[in-house]
């Protein structure tokens, strides 16, 4: 149990019908805290560093070889994956620092364009023995996008998989990034046909806005991987006021990051058990 490629964790999944979460890091408390909460659970975890926080920290290395460290050093199984990658040079970067996977986002470009540069992208890391996901459909979040003509056609992905060779595919189905509330609406019976048609785990992003009930019902509709980012920013921002207010001579940062960090490793965990325990048949 160290750091791993996705390919055989998210197809096992993908069998058993089972979920794997997907976490995003911002900061070194953030990849801490996944970590440690899948050493509690002793179930894998995905440390991803998307391309606003490499924008955020000025560049990939320093975050990027943290989580990487962290990630050989774990007793679970932790993949370090980059996320919503735009610029092809810094899905090179990501490769040469170690990371065993990389999300390249060409979902804003025409169907052919998407399909011809992340078939590109595809080449390079297979030869470096990394996983790609790719996305089609446009999940919203920037736009705040939720209509029906966005979502992910069951035919055309199959032939972009097939076309590709990415290893695993986000889909639009209804869920939209950055929501601070938890009432997007799964087209579960979206989610079922794409499961059928479609060779490659399927990957939920902008779940924080899905509610635990439909989020097991998602995984056992056929949704491997789900991302889930702005909730633990919440668990985080929340415990972080809380210490302050109680306190307002508080200097010492590990005063109120150790507890923030502390809540985000106990959600963490309660939702590798509800992703991967509800996923069963």
């Amino acid at each position: 149990m160290t750091l791993v490629g996705p390919a055989d964790l998210l197809r096992d999944a993908r069998r058993q019908r089972r979920g794997i979460g997907a976490f995003n890091v911002i900061q070194l408390e953030h990849a801490e805290a996944y970590v440690r909460a899948a050493e509690r659970t002793g179930l894998p975890v995905v440390l991803q560093v998307s391309e606003n926080t490499v924008r955020y920290h000025g560049s990939l290395e320093p975050i990027g070889s943290a989580c990487v460290a962290l990630a050989r050093q774990a007793q679970a199984s932790v993949v370090v994956h980059l996320d919503h990658a735009e610029d092809r040079a810094l899905v090179t970067r990501a490769v040469d620092c170690g990371f065993t996977s990389v999300m390249f986002d060409a979902s804003r470009l025409a169907y052919e364009d998407n399909l011809s540069r992340t078939r590109d992208v595809v080449t390079g890391c297979h030869d470096a023995g990394v996983a790609v996901e790719a996305e089609l459909g446009e999940v919203g979040g920037k736009d705040g996008a939720h209509a029906p003509g966005i979502r992910t056609d069951p035919g055309e992905a199959v032939a972009f998989v097939q076309a590709t060779g990415v290893d695993s595919l986000a889909v639009a189905v209804g869920t939209s990034h950055a929501m601070a509330d938890r009432s997007a609406v799964v087209d579960l019976g979206l989610v079922a046909r794409l499961a059928d048609a479609v060779p490659v785990p399927l990957v939920l992003h902008g779940s924080s806005g899905v509610d635990d009930e439909s989020l097991a019902a998602v995984v056992r509709a056929g949704m491997t991987k789900v991302n889930i980012a702005t909730r633990l920013n919440q668990v985080m921002t929340a415990e972080v006021r809380k210490r302050l207010s109680c306190n307002e001579g508080i200097s010492d940062p590990r005063k109120y990051l150790g507890p923030a960090r502390d809540a985000v490793t106990d959600e963490v965990g309660r939702l590798q058990r509800l992703l991967w325990r509800e996923g069963e048949n």
